[in-house]
């Protein structure tokens, strides 16, 4: 016999006793103030949280981020916020490998990991939400920021439902890693910078 069905044959002999399922009902982690929460863990990844009343101050808050006002190729799918670039018009996503700066809507965020939820349903090239050089997002907040907000990751699955296959992700921060001598690299791999934006309406 060889060594490696001696390995099989060891693990296929031993005996793991069953364990029942632990089940989803707990008293997962709430927070009491959602909105500091979430500011506070995006800015430990490299982002930035703002609450704001009206697309003036999203644009005035744009306007202090350099990448922003040095942008020359601005993709926007939000009406708050004007890009120059015809994102409707574009075929072939490889155009968009020079974006500068994208601004793009976002459904809810999460206070536990700072993250907030995007799909596809109503953008063309998902490539977007990764190959801009920063991002910002724009969370519409019904009458506060907190509204906009869940407390973690179970309340947040429990919001989704999709009706057919489609593509969706949680975005966190901007790209960053750390695999080269434990430095932190940010924008290694995407998105060098990302504002969130709470609008209240």
């Amino acid at each position: 016999m060889s060594s490696r069905d001696q390995i099989l044959k060891s693990i296929r002999n031993q005996i793991v006793a069953a364990v029942d399922h632990p089940g989803l009902a707990g008293d997962w982690i709430r927070y009491d103030d959602r909105v500091a929460h979430f500011s506070s863990v995006l800015a430990a990844v490299g982002g930035v949280a703002h609450v704001v009343d009206s697309s003036e101050q999203i644009l005035a808050q744009l306007k202090q981020v350099p990448a922003f006002a040095a942008g020359k190729k601005i993709v926007s799918l939000c009406a708050e916020v004007a890009g120059n670039v015809d994102f409707a018009a574009v075929e072939d996503p490889h155009q968009l490998e020079d974006v500068d700066f994208a601004v793009l809507p976002a459904q809810f965020a999460v206070a536990e990991n700072g993250a907030v939820w995007v799909d596809d349903a109503d953008v063309k090239h998902r490539v977007i939400y990764f190959i801009p050089q920063h991002l910002s997002f724009i969370v519409p907040a019904p009458a506060n920021a907190a509204d906009a907000i869940v407390d973690n990751m179970h309340q947040a699955y429990e919001r989704l439902s999709f009706g057919e296959p489609r593509f969706g992700a949680f975005i966190s921060g901007p790209s960053k890693t750390a695999d080269i001598e434990q430095s932190l690299v940010i924008g290694a791999h995407g998105a060098r910078s990302l504002n969130v934006f709470f609008l209240r309406q």
